[in-house]
């Protein structure tokens, strides 16, 4: 999938994410925004421009959102980002009150709408996770020019093919080859069990 993909399927369905902000004491601060809209450009939504997450947007300029898809645990595909954003303001309204014409209900006028304000998550980059997949599956998507950050666990040059790390791997996703153990990174839980038992010290982190 491409980043535009990920961030549509935020849109289209999750929706209602949990986004982080940061307040002028420097602490994290959550509140649950609807994503409204997404193209190659990034992802939007609105805000009143007289509400504090309004204050530390356009103080901050950052967020990081996530939300999940699932009935429960064992069927939830999740999707984080995190990036930069700025304000775009009101010339978006007309297009994400006709892809989201609930929110008619709570801005019934033009009035009324005059309080909003449109911002976009421009820049950033992101994590996939679907855990209804069997092994699980994983991966990382960057946008706007971000550079994508790819962590969990990676096998060195260090490894001497002991092989002891397989039985170890929760999600079977450590293959030998060539003689060294490689990390299948699409499946990898990040649980850090290989690189506990490696006795040659040759998993390292991203």
């Amino acid at each position: 999938m491409t980043a535009e993909s990920y961030l549509r399927f935020i849109v289209d369905e999750i929706h209602s994410t949990v986004v982080a902000t940061v307040d002028e004491d420097g602490l994290p601060v959550t509140c649950v925004i609807d994503m409204m809209y997404a193209d190659g450009d990034g992802l939007c939504f609105l805000t009143a421009k007289g509400k504090s997450f309004y204050r530390r947007l356009t103080a901050r300029g950052y967020i990081a959102l996530s939300g999940k898809k699932g009935e429960n645990t064992m069927s939830c595909t999740a999707v984080s980002v995190r990036g930069r954003v700025r304000e775009l303001g009101a010339e978006m309204l007309p297009l994400l009150f006709e892809r989201n014409p609930y929110m008619r209900d709570i801005y019934p006028t033009e009035d009324s709408r005059r309080a909003l304000t449109v911002f976009q998550l421009y820049e950033g980059s992101g994590e996939w996770f679907d855990l209804s997949k069997k092994p699980i599956e994983r991966d990382s998507f960057s946008f706007g020019g971000a550079e994508s950050r790819v962590g969990g666990y990676f096998v060195t040059e260090d490894c001497i093919g002991c092989g002891t790390c397989l039985g170890d791997c929760p999600q079977s996703c450590i293959d030998m080859v060539g003689g060294r153990a490689v990390i299948r990174q699409q499946n990898c839980l990040h649980c850090g069990n290989c690189a506990a038992v490696c006795p040659a010290g040759a998993v390292k982190t991203g």
